[in-house]
């Protein structure tokens, strides 16, 4: 009972100092946190404190309190010095040559003079009028003319004048075989992963130049043994196509990993490139393709390597190429257009056919699917397209079916709530709409047969 007297009296004498307006030491309920803690259900009243707001200003912060506030933060300071000209980045020759172009004369770094005379800067202020309205009459001109691949898709090729060439590309799974295709035809029309076996049937790309058009054909990874050679397995039937049709191309390009040649060296591939290089073939000539060069970071290595493959007689030609970056690719398409034959054409030089666009539109689709779903689940689903239908206004809805084996596949490829299967969805149709440069109504479904 003394103890609880002189709690009592203690209690108002300690908010008193703490607190700088008195509190009244009577309460119409007492407000004792030391009795309060002992019941752990009761909740905890909060304490008032002076130096924040009061009771009807802390109502209106907490109530209208921002997600994101800069003073809780270290921000970096914006400096107040005057900005300075940012320097050039370009060569100066080059600077000097469009001026040549564009105003007839040599642009030299005048002497800067002390004092100028109000005349001079007048004449200097002309004449910089003078070359603004220059340089804008040719911008103007420059955005006028047609580009040479616009004159080039409008040219008519009569018939007698077109040259074709059958370009197969073979390899290795994961070599870089559909990302070579994409680069040289220059758009998305076979599917590129991590992921081995990615490419599951032939992949036709046409690139037309001139009066020349290349037909490139990707082709399934081949699964090779020991010796070389493919071997039957569950992926035989993938790479059989591939096998079968080497002999049926004009050029054949045998491509291989060159940085994983010399990292971690595959003799199942070592020996492929010599047994479709130990002789001439009568009627095709046979490209090596070393690629993925961005890789490799001492480039003499690159010559050691085509000095190990050099006494091959079957292979014409040898390419240091990145079929990523595009190192190299120029002189490998220069080099196939001298090679193309005169023949008519086989595909559409300016309109993308429907046939070719159904193949983009499966392509684009596993390839985001192989993204997000992994280990055997890709390769035992059955990937379909059921319809594709061309709009009034221009669009094309198209959708495609997922088939799996399991229910339990099908739970895991479409996801909680379908994120997995909606984000498939959403990055394949943006990317389906920057290829047909139209809007694009994708469905997916996932059922088990």
């Amino acid at each position: 009972m003394k103890a609880w007297r002189a709690f009592r009296l203690l209690k108002p004498l300690s908010s008193k100092l703490h607190n700088k307006t008195p509190t009244p030491i009577l309460l119409n309920k007492p407000n004792y946190p030391t009795l309060y803690r002992f019941y752990s259900a009761q909740p905890q009243p909060q304490q008032q404190d002076n130096n924040t707001t009061t009771d009807d200003e802390s109502t209106t912060i907490s109530s209208s309190h921002p997600a994101f506030d800069s003073n809780d933060y270290i921000l970096p300071t914006i400096d107040s010095s005057p900005i300075q000209k940012p320097i050039p980045t370009w060569d100066q020759s080059y600077r000097r040559k469009a001026e040549r172009v564009i105003f007839g004369e040599d642009s030299k770094q005048r002497p800067i003079k002390e004092e100028e005379d109000d005349d001079d800067v007048d004449d200097k202020e002309e004449q910089e009028k003078e070359r603004s309205r220059m340089l804008a009459k040719a911008l103007l001109q420059a955005a006028l003319e047609k580009t040479d691949d616009a004159e080039e898709e409008h040219m008519i090729v009569k018939e007698e004048d077109q040259k074709s060439i059958h370009v197969g590309i073979i390899g290795a799974p994961n070599a870089g075989k559909s990302a070579l295709t994409n680069y040289m035809v220059g758009t998305k029309v076979s599917a590129v992963s991590r992921k081995t076996n990615t490419t599951t049937h032939e992949v036709l790309g046409v690139v037309t130049k001139g009066n020349t058009q290349i037909c490139f054909f990707d082709t399934p990874g081949l699964m090779l043994k020991r010796n070389g050679y493919p071997y039957r397995s569950d992926a035989w039937m993938r790479a059989e196509s591939a096998w079968s049709s080497v002999n049926l191309y004009d050029v054949l390009i045998v491509i291989f990993d060159v940085y994983r040649h010399l990292t971690a060296r595959d003799k199942r591939v070592a020996n492929l490139i010599a047994n479709l290089g130990a002789e001439e073939h009568p009627t095709q000539k046979r490209l090596l393709c070393m690629n993925k060069i961005d890789l490799v970071q001492d480039k003499k290595d690159l010559l050691k390597v085509a000095k190990e493959f050099g006494n091959l007689p079957g292979y014409q030609k040898f390419f240091m190429i990145s079929g990523l970056k595009g190192s190299g690719v120029k002189d490998l398409t220069q080099y196939l257009m001298e090679q193309a034959v005169k023949r008519p054409w086989d595909e559409d030089h300016v309109l993308m056919t429907e046939d070719v666009m159904k193949n983009i539109s499966l392509e684009v689709v596993r390839e985001k699917m192989l993204h997000y779903i992994h280990q055997e689940i890709p390769y035992v689903l059955d990937h379909r397209l059921v319809q594709w239908k061309e709009l009034r206004d221009g669009s094309i809805r198209i959708e495609q079916h997922f088939i799996t084996e399991k229910q339990s596949q099908r739970k895991i490829l479409v996801g909680k709530n379908g994120s997995k299967i909606g984000r498939i969805g959403m990055e394949a149709n943006e990317e389906l709409r920057a290829i047909f440069k139209r809007d694009v109504h994708l469905i997916l479904t996932v059922r088990v047969s």
